[in-house]
């Protein structure tokens, strides 16, 4: 029997892993020195915030690059490739209000990797401003936070696994289960009362912060999956 509900589980969340003291741009900024803040903090994106410091969008090397791009060639050859009719506009822009991308696609600081991943792929970009509850830039997150949680220490994951998950989750003797893990890869081995825990132990294992992999092999003492129906 599960006695905790998985949300319930800690999971590093944006908050944790993200940078506060935000540089960042008011809307009027101009060209140069957009491009002068990007280098002066060895940075490659700044979010352009209104007067209220909530995020309006996000001035990146790329959107920056366009004004390159639009240049004619001293040699005489096209550009390549040719911007579209968007890319044009913001080409020609002159401030971070017409060069940025917008609108800002934010995070929460309450949300998990897993969610912040998630926008990330889903919008193609490489870094979320994060707001708080009145929709204030309080930091930003980046791919190569995230991927911080893959540097957690192998005992680390394994305490989590053997302590959170076996005994207070799924209130089984830490001793039936071996749990070992290398570079983030989970093996389990040992015996469990019933064959149903193995899928639900190997879910959970997966869903710790930092487990790359997760490989069983568990015996079990009964089989409650006899006789289940689809749709019981």
């Amino acid at each position: 029997m599960i006695r905790r509900r998985e949300k319930d589980m800690h999971h590093r969340t944006v908050g944790e892993l993200m940078t506060r003291g935000v540089i960042q741009v008011p809307p009027q900024t101009p060209f140069k020195e957009i491009v002068r803040t990007l280098a002066e903090h060895d940075v490659t994106a700044v979010p352009v915030v209104d007067a209220a410091g909530r995020p309006m969008g996000v001035v990146s090397e790329a959107d920056l690059l366009r004004k390159s791009a639009d240049q004619a060639d001293p040699a005489g050859r096209t550009p390549i490739p040719h911007l579209e009719a968007w890319e044009r506009a913001k080409a020609e822009g002159a401030r971070a209000e017409e060069l940025m991308s917008a609108p800002a696609v934010c995070a929460r600081e309450e949300w998990t990797v897993v969610e912040a991943a998630r926008l990330m792929a889903v919008q193609n970009v490489k870094r979320l401003p994060v707001v708080d509850e009145t929709d204030k830039l309080v930091g930003i997150v980046s791919r190569a936070d995230l991927l911080r949680i893959f540097l957690r220490p192998d005992n680390a994951i394994r305490a989590e696994i053997t302590q959170d998950l076996l005994h207070r989750t799924l209130g089984l003797a830490p001793s039936g289960v071996t749990v070992e893990v290398r570079e983030g890869q989970v093996t389990l081995t040992g015996t469990v009362p019933a064959k149903g825990l193995i899928p639900v132990l190997t879910r959970l294992c997966h869903s710790v912060d930092g487990v790359i992999s997760v490989s069983e092999h568990l015996a079990y003492e009964t089989d409650d999956t006899r006789g289940a129906s689809v749709g019981t």
